[in-house]
């Protein structure tokens, strides 16, 4: 293995540390963020740790051809180390902006839904209810009048007809129909 491809390993494996460093601190805030139960924890570390050891073996692999040294652990420590000492906070910071904007876009197009999609609905629904709502008692009225101009041409009806019911035989049908006629004719206007 040649200097040159040494100091490459090196380098790539610091930048692998910083992005180790990261990837910890972004999981730690979106667990924080997200008030994930506790039994999610030991999920989340198992996850850190599998894209972790894909992401430096893949850098391993780019950089040297997969061998592993001594110099490559420690590449990676002086990696973590100066991401901790001076990127961490800056990455938090990002990390909590870019929570806030999607919080703020998520909330906007929920809104936006809630609009133009939910409250025309909500709003055709209850016309669509008031105007049924009017439409049937628009019928109940029309039919409370047309039984009242029928009654008395029923009853009339009934009244000269009464003689032939000694002449011809009235089907039962016939008299339970005028007999719940009368009762409804009862129960809407005796009021």
């Amino acid at each position: 293995m040649t200097l040159n491809v040494q100091f490459y390993t090196i380098f790539m494996m610091i930048l692998s540390g910083i992005a180790l460093g990261a990837i910890f601190d972004v999981f730690r805030v979106l667990s924080g963020k997200l008030r994930l139960p506790r039994w999610t924890i030991p999920l989340i570390d198992i996850m850190f740790w599998i894209v972790a050891t894909i992401l430096v073996f893949r850098l391993l692999v780019y950089s040297n051809e997969g061998q592993l040294r001594v110099f490559v652990f420690l590449g990676i420590g002086i990696g973590i180390c100066f991401y901790f000492a001076l990127l961490s906070l800056w990455v938090i910071r990002l990390t909590l902006l870019v929570i806030r904007i999607v919080i703020a876009i998520y909330r906007f197009f929920r809104r936006v839904v809630e609009l133009f999609i939910i409250k025309p609905i909500i709003g055709l629904y209850r016309l669509t209810v008031i105007i049924l709502g009017f439409l049937v008692a628009v019928a109940i009225f029309l039919y409370k009048i047309v039984l009242q101009l029928l009654y008395p041409v029923w009853r009339l009806l009934l009244w000269m007809t009464r003689p032939l019911h000694k002449y011809f035989v009235i089907p039962a049908w016939l008299k339970k129909l005028s007999g719940k006629i009368v009762a409804i004719y009862r129960r809407l206007f005796s009021k």
